[in-house]
């Protein structure tokens, strides 16, 4: 079966330095993949190289179709939805009109946008709030409900739980396994072992601008003196 998500030599850089040096990655359609490291280890290079946000070279492939040279915007044509770290909502837009703006050309709300809602129901009640004075939990879900409002098959996350208080991180993790229940692919990049070895599939560990380990959590779990040097497990499976 052909993966929805192909990475192979993965190379990028800022100014003539190179971070990421020969990532190879994979996501298959229904998995959640994590990608764990500390600060500094080359995560967020690693999404934005693969959202042609800045230059790279290696080999990318969603569902088969090689996109190494793509835009952006041919990426999210192709069905790859990206929320940023920075969440990049609109403040003095109401939450309807933040998730309007993720809608395909000739999709509805009433057809796309309003299902999501069901299952955020305090979204729902505050559809014509402005969503700068939302939570940070709130704002949160409204990015990632609009990513989805674009129907993609891949969605990847950036630190999506930073800041969110405990329950929110719960309603996050139990929201992404249902969409992965229902075939959509989700790469996760994350510093906290708690919820990406609740949820995740599989496990990729950066370190220094390359994988220095993969598989599943539970051989995760067993590589810990290995794995040490590269993550705290403080936030992890203890």
């Amino acid at each position: 079966m052909t993966p929805l998500l192909e990475i192979t030599g993965l190379r990028a850089g800022y100014g003539g330095v190179e971070v990421l040096r020969g990532i190879d990655l994979r996501v298959e359609a229904g998995e959640i993949v994590t990608v764990l490291g500390r600060n500094g280890a080359g995560r967020s290079t690693l999404v934005k190289a693969m959202m042609g946000l800045i230059g790279r070279t290696g080999l990318m492939r969603i569902e088969g179709v090689e996109t190494s040279r793509w835009r952006t915007c041919e990426l999210a044509h192709q069905g790859v939805a990206y929320v940023a770290e920075t969440r990049d909502i609109f403040p003095t837009l109401t939450v309807r009109q933040n998730l309007v703006l993720g809608l395909r050309v000739g999709r509805s709300f009433e057809h796309v946008a309003a299902p999501l809602l069901a299952t955020l129901p305090s979204l729902a009640r505050r559809l014509d709030t402005r969503a700068g004075v939302l939570s940070g939990g709130e704002q949160q879900m409204l990015a990632i409900a609009r990513a989805l409002a674009g129907e993609p098959t891949l969605l990847i996350l950036d630190e999506p739980t930073e800041g969110l208080a405990p329950a929110i991180v719960v309603q996050l993790a139990e929201w992404l396994n249902t969409l992965a229940s229902e075939g959509m692919g989700v790469l996760l990049i994350e510093q906290k072992l708690s919820i990406a070895l609740r949820i995740a599939h599989r496990v990729y560990l950066m370190g220094r601008g390359e994988m220095v380990f993969t598989g599943t959590p539970a051989e995760l779990d067993e590589h810990r003196a290995t794995v040490g040097h590269w993550l705290e497990w403080s936030d992890g499976l203890d």
